[in-house]
């Protein structure tokens, strides 16, 4: 029988679909980020381009899978789906779903109709999560200090990504209007997330790769400021690539803490954040003359490669061994 009829739970049902994660979505992040990351290196290392298309297409289908999964999830285990919009957590990640198609909607500039309905869904969509998100920080009394951490950033601050299509998609101020809340929003939820793991318990180990999460704001940031200012380097463009490129090197001195961490899909939260750094590297390597960014993106990108392949690694064994759809404890 139709379990979209019968309202079946997962324990009537016994099926993995009901425990499927949003947060699954963030691997789109950090793939796309990698495309764009290719895309940027092939002019400047004169490496072939059909790297980066295909992977291009290799994230689009990707995601296109993971949205039909997520939609069927929807319409059999509805419950499931009110459950994460309820979670203090959980609910940031469902923005990972509108920011994985705007990425991809970057990744496919050089097609402009391709890119352009992409943007426009995903930038309604985003919107519309934006308002949501921040309605049940307002409304709801069910959040506490500990609840705080960088997956905050996700629904809110990525509306700083939305300029970087929307400049070639839409008049100048719809990108100037999202950017704005980006900005203003990071700095916002910065000094509450730095006030909880300063002064509050350390984040639960499962949440602690969302420390990465920090160098995409300041990272993506710059990005989309250039993209709005024709790409000329002033000097708020470098305070924002100088901050996120801090932020990197602080977290790479805690390599090793990191390291040992047990695997949980939460590791993806590493991808997208070395993505934008390395992306913001390429952009300062195009700016200016000299060997030393060139350089530094070129490391960025094997680290990139490297950690992406070890993701993609550990998820497909957590698949094989049945770890993951799995109720939690």
């Amino acid at each position: 029988m139709n379990h979209a009829i019968t309202g079946d739970t997962p324990a009537q049902s016994n099926d993995r679909l009901a425990y499927f994660p949003v947060a699954l979505f963030s691997s789109i992040m950090g793939l796309a980020g990698l495309t764009i990351a290719w895309l940027k290196a092939a002019p400047i290392f004169a490496l072939p381009a059909e790297i980066g298309l295909g992977l291009r297409w290799f994230v689009t289908l990707f995601y296109a899978f993971l949205l039909l999964v997520y939609t069927s999830k929807l319409v059999r285990f509805p419950e499931e789906v009110k459950k994460e919009w309820a979670h203090p957590v959980k609910i940031n990640f469902m923005a990972t779903m509108t920011i994985g198609l705007l990425l991809i909607s970057i990744s496919w500039l050089s097609v402009p109709a391709v890119s352009e309905w992409m943007w426009i869904i995903a930038t309604i969509g985003h919107f519309l999560f934006t308002i949501t998100i921040i309605n049940s920080w307002l409304n709801k009394s069910h959040y506490q200090i500990t609840h705080a951490n960088p997956a905050w950033f996700i629904p809110v601050v990525g509306n700083i990504l939305i300029p970087i299509a929307g400049v070639h998609h839409a008049p100048m101020d719809i990108s100037w209007f999202f950017f704005s809340i980006g900005l203003v929003f990071w700095i916002v939820l910065m000094t509450i997330v730095f006030y909880r793991i300063f002064f509050h318990e350390p984040l639960p180990a499962k949440l602690t790769p969302t420390l990465f999460i920090l160098i995409a704001p300041p990272s993506v940031a710059f990005i989309s400021y250039l993209a709005l200012n024709n790409h000329q380097l002033d000097g708020f463009a470098r305070v924002l690539y100088f901050f996120a490129l801090f932020l990197t090197l602080l977290l790479a001195s805690n390599a090793l803490r990191f390291f040992r961490l047990p695997f949980a899909l939460s590791a993806w939260a590493y991808s997208f954040p070395l993505a934008a750094i390395t992306i913001a590297t390429f952009e300062m390597a195009h700016l200016n003359p000299g060997i030393f960014y060139p350089i530094l993106a070129g490391i960025l990108l094997l680290v990139l490669n490297v950690i992406i392949l070890l993701l993609a690694y550990r998820t497909l064994l957590a698949v094989k061994n049945r770890q993951i759809c799995q109720p939690e404890p």
